[in-house]
């Protein structure tokens, strides 16, 4: 009985089934492919912008430029070509330093395109490291990447000049607001002091961290008065300061930077043709 009520149900199903289409056999892989740990080489597209131009770039150059900038002694540095690498992709992709170490331990192309092989697991380096090899590769060692980068432009590359439009550049321009450029100003003569080896009678470093304490929260009612308070006394040591770097410093340093100061300190609220930053006089 029970047999025979499979077949019926067999019998059954035929009723409800419909022409197919047709499917090939499925092929197995072949087990020597490549796997997971293979070589960048066999595993990405080579039409891909960033396969393309890590081997375009003369790599070689960097090592030879920046490879007498490294101590024989002190905490062993990263490969030369995955720092300038990082520092080309935070400026290709618009990312900010931490992003791009982040993003290079995720993405395979950024992987080739800082030299390596095959898949890396962790982040290349700390942020910061990005920040200490600018620092060590100077202005120069940036113009010597940027030189390289318009070489690999074909007909741009063979220009004598290039031209750099900086109509949306970001500017370090704050709010423009006195107290900041007074502490500024503060910074910037006790800096040049310690340069020079001039000794001054106070640096006024602690006085600072505590003035800034209270003109940090101005917009509440009771600490309006203990911020303009502070304001009124930072102007002052501002100007004591500058009085003093041009009473001990030569006539022939920095005469500029005194002049501009004074400048800062003498404007007030309301003055038509104010200087709004230290380093972008003309706003």
């Amino acid at each position: 009985m029970q047999k025979k009520s499979i077949i019926y149900l067999l019998e059954m199903e035929k009723l409800y089934l419909k022409p197919c289409k047709k499917y090939m056999l499925y092929k197995k892989k072949n087990e020597r492919q490549i796997g997971f740990y293979s070589t960048f080489e066999e595993q990405l597209k080579r039409q891909h912008p960033l396969y393309i131009l890590a081997n375009k770039i003369d790599w070689q150059v960097f090592e030879k430029a920046f490879g007498k900038l490294h101590s024989p002694e002190g905490r062993p540095a990263k490969p030369i070509r995955l720092m300038v690498s990082l520092l080309m992709l935070k400026h290709i992709r618009n990312l900010s330093d931490e992003s791009v170490v982040e993003q290079w331990m995720e993405n395979v192309y950024y992987q080739y395109f800082s030299g390596e092989t095959s898949y890396a697991c962790g982040v290349p380096c700390e942020a910061s490291e990005l920040v200490h090899f600018r620092n060590r590769i100077g202005e120069s060692g940036i113009e010597l990447i940027f030189k390289e980068s318009i070489r690999i432009n074909n007909k741009d590359g063979r220009e004598d000049e290039g031209i750099v439009d900086t109509t949306v550049q970001e500017k370090s321009i704050t709010f423009p607001t006195d107290d900041k450029l007074h502490r500024k100003i503060i910074k910037k003569c006790v800096a040049v002091a310690e340069e020079q080896g001039i000794e001054l009678r106070q640096s006024y470093r602690c006085t600072i961290e505590k003035l800034a304490k209270d003109q940090r929260f101005r917009r509440h009612p009771k600490n309006f008065r203990k911020a303009r308070k502070a304001d009124r006394r930072i102007k002052s040591i501002a100007g004591r300061l500058v009085r003093e770097m041009d009473r001990k410093l030569p006539a022939s340093l920095y005469q500029t930077e005194l002049t501009l100061f004074k400048r800062v300190l003498a404007q007030k609220r309301n003055d038509s043709n104010k200087i709004y930053s230290l380093h972008e006089t003309s706003c």
